[in-house]
């Protein structure tokens, strides 16, 4: 007696293609929010870090390595950093741009990340310059061709011009000139003015130093270098 073979249906090539892009979409949504996911909780953990030495809050934003590949290794090829606040350090309006470079984050300790190298813009407004100067000072005029800021004092009847430069790889500001109706401004005033422009000029994070400055004419460029450095965990971010 013959046997009779069972006959198994054949799946269609238009079934096959639709579970193919199925599993594809699915697997490319679950990419992408896990990549998001991943940059979320980076930015977050180290962003609190970058925030504590920096003085000011921050933007930041990623090279091209996908950091889900960084949530496995803790490795971060490159971050940008914008100031974000009004504020940083005693400036006011002054705008950071920041690289850092071979970002390492121990995972699941309680120690910061290492830094391999960094370098950043900064720049200064004359508005900026003089609200930092706020009490001190008014009307703060810049000449790129002099390399000299011209300030009122004194109610606007004296008058300083300084000269911003770099010495010895920090920045340093000597006073061409002061006057008073025709005699000098008192120098605890004049030294005022050069400690808290100092100041401001030097407060930079994580070993950057100044390279180059540059006087514009809306205030003062400087180009920062850095080169190996730590950062220190954050206090409730041990375990990013």
């Amino acid at each position: 007696m013959p046997t009779k073979s069972l006959s198994v249906p054949k799946v269609s090539r238009r079934t096959t293609v639709i579970a193919v892009v199925t599993v594809i979409v699915l697997v490319a949504a679950a990419l992408i929010g896990g990549e998001a996911y991943a940059r979320h909780r980076i930015a977050s953990c180290i962003s609190s870090q970058f925030e504590k030495e920096m003085g000011s809050e921050i933007n930041v934003g990623f090279g091209a390595k996908p950091l889900l590949v960084t949530w496995i290794d803790g490795k971060v090829s490159r971050m940008d950093v914008d100031s974000k606040g009004d504020e940083f350090g005693p400036a006011v309006d002054m705008q950071v741009h920041a690289q850092f470079h071979n970002i390492e984050m121990p995972k699941g300790s309680n120690s910061g990340s290492s830094i391999g190298s960094s370098n950043a813009d900064v720049s200064w407004s004359n508005a900026g310059i003089s609200q930092t100067l706020n009490g001190m000072v008014s009307d703060v005029q810049s000449d790129p061709d002099t390399g000299q800021l011209t300030m009122k004092v004194l109610g606007g009847f004296g008058a300083m011009q300084l000269t911003p430069q770099i010495k010895d790889g920090k920045v340093d500001i000597e006073v061409a000139q002061a006057q008073f109706l025709g005699i000098g401004v008192p120098d605890d005033l004049a030294q005022g003015v050069v400690d808290l422009m100092t100041e401001s000029l030097q407060t930079y994070p994580l070993g950057l130093q100044p390279t180059s400055l540059r006087v514009t004419d809306n205030g003062i460029e400087v180009d920062l270098d850095g080169g190996p450095a730590e950062l220190p965990a954050a206090e409730g971010n041990g375990s990013c």
